[in-house]
């Protein structure tokens, strides 16, 4: 019974949390940015791109797909919670589905490296990665099952048996 109580917690957190004005900031929050990420790529991020020299080229190539790669793994996560805030599927269902979602998925590279990229691409890297930071903690927090709690009694119970045991002979 302390099980389902538990799970049933678990649930009415992550309920509390899809429903919250906190998670309507989170969800905007990471689709505008992947607006954003993708309207710099396809216009100035490409101008900016040519104007590079070859080494630093490859880096900015490497980089956005490191950088779409993890904002696609971000929006897969926060449209699978809008699903449970909307009712479309449940926490257990959405927990199933979440093992497609790769969160550690794209972290950039070095830092030297991405400090030679256009300023606008180096800030689109550092706010993905501050938004994957705070889903990473919010995934670990609605998805850990809580631990399982042992009754472990009187330690010294067993002691106290092997005595009693021993003088009743």
């Amino acid at each position: 019974m302390e099980r389902l109580q538990a799970d049933g917690a678990l649930v009415q957190l992550s309920e509390r949390f899809t429903n919250s004005a906190a998670f309507g900031v989170l969800f905007r929050e990471g689709m505008d940015l992947v607006e954003e990420t993708a309207a710099y790529l396809d216009g100035a991020g490409r101008t900016e791109a040519k104007a590079l020299d070859r080494a630093v080229s490859l880096t900015y190539a490497t980089e956005s797909m490191r950088l779409t790669t993890r904002l696609m793994q971000l929006a897969s996560w926060l449209l699978l919670h809008r699903a449970v805030k909307e009712g479309e599927m449940t926490l257990s269902q959405a927990n199933r589905e979440k093992t497609k979602v790769k969160l550690s998925a794209a972290d950039p590279g070095p830092t030297d490296t991405i400090e030679k990229l256009p300023s606008q691409l180096q800030d689109l890297i550092h706010r993905s990665m501050s938004l994957q930071t705070r889903v990473r903690r919010l995934d670990t927090t609605i998805h850990t099952p809580p631990a399982e709690h042992i009754a472990i009694g009187n330690p010294l119970v067993p002691h106290l048996n092997a005595l009693k045991a021993a003088f009743e002979r």
